[in-house]
């Protein structure tokens, strides 16, 4: 088993884990999403994206509301 084939399966089993996961960080968030970390950011401080912020520190974001403001809007 080469090396790349042993580093593609380990993502997927990353991809496969968060899937699975109810409550994003934001690093799995950006991910899951494909918005970048300094967008990701920006819609957080704007209030444009459901999150949430304990004790004022690390950004989680819930998973069903996401995919709800992901689906937001749609066009036909």
């Amino acid at each position: 088993m080469n090396d790349l084939n042993l580093e593609d399966r380990l993502k997927r089993i990353e991809q496969l884990l968060v899937a699975n996961k109810e409550v994003l960080t934001l690093e799995e968030a950006c991910e899951y999403t494909g918005i970048s970390r300094s967008y990701m950011y920006k819609l957080t401080c704007a209030g444009k994206i459901p999150h949430s912020k304990p004790r004022r520190k690390s950004i989680y974001f819930d998973k069903k509301k996401l995919n709800s403001w992901l689906l937001g809007n749609p066009k036909f």
